[in-house]
């Protein structure tokens, strides 16, 4: 079973730019579905992107220009990238893994069942 890990969040300034990172171990982080989410304080958790072992990205409507994800399978790592950070981007960031699905993966967090801590992100105006 595969376990992630989180790291590079921290606080940046509004227009900044930030890579978050999961460090995967275990076994079945290269033939699965990925994804990134985030829950903002006193808000539902939402969806940011998901990618499937060849790379193929699909992000979620409101992510899509300034978040850019990728993967190594061969370093159990995968990256979130964002840019032209504003305040509503405050939020812990997580990492997740779908291990039934390596291809066309799905969007719904229902379906990643394992979980990383998560990465805390704070950006000030």
């Amino acid at each position: 079973q595969v376990q992630l890990m989180e790291s590079g969040g921290g606080s940046v300034q509004t227009g900044g730019s930030l890579t978050l990172s999961c460090a995967a171990s275990g076994y079945g982080f290269s033939s699965a579905c990925m994804g990134w989410f985030r829950q903002a304080p006193g808000m539902a958790r939402e969806g940011i992107g998901i990618i499937d072992i060849g790379g193929t990205t699909t992000y979620a409507g409101s992510a899509k220009g300034r978040f850019t994800i990728s993967r190594d399978n061969a370093k159990n790592t995968l990256s979130l990238q964002i840019s032209s950070l504003r305040p509503e981007d405050t939020a812990m960031y997580y990492c997740a893994a779908d291990l039934g699905r390596a291809y066309t993966c799905r969007t719904s967090a229902f379906y990643y069942k394992t979980w990383g801590p998560g990465t805390a992100v704070t950006v000030s105006a």
